[in-house]
């Protein structure tokens, strides 16, 4: 259970191609919401099943806050992708992301940092 670093599928390789894509584009440097917005119209063009902005529930002892959170992508039902446009990645990205995959009863996550000159730097997998 952790951060995986070379692991791959078909779902997040085809979803780092529509990433790469917008970051070839756009570059550098914009908000999170740019990436965002132009991330579901790649995924359209390319045919990839996704949700946005998903809201992530919360149950505890009886209570169930329905959208205690939201992730950015649920792509196919079988991967959470979040965006980031920061300086750098930190450890509590990641463990956020492991978090919600428990949450949701996923096991893969991609973080993609969109500040980064090349997007391969800013791509992180996170398996349950």
């Amino acid at each position: 259970m952790g951060l995986v670093q070379h692991q791959t599928n078909p779902t997040s390789e085809k979803v780092i191609g529509a990433a790469i894509e917008v970051h070839r584009h756009l570059g550098p440097g914009l908000l999170e919401s740019s990436y965002h917005t132009c991330l579901c119209r790649e995924l359209e063009l390319r045919g990839i099943a996704y949700r946005s902005q998903v809201g992530v529930p919360i149950r505890y002892k009886g209570l169930e806050i329905t959208k205690a959170y939201v992730i950015d992508f649920l792509v196919q039902d079988a991967l959470v992708v979040e965006l980031k446009s920061i300086d750098k990645l930190a450890p509590i990205h990641s463990a956020q992301l492991m978090t919600y995959l428990r949450l949701m009863g996923v096991g893969t996550g991609l973080l993609l940092n969109f500040n980064v000159p090349i997007l391969s730097q800013g791509i992180r997998r996170v398996l349950l």
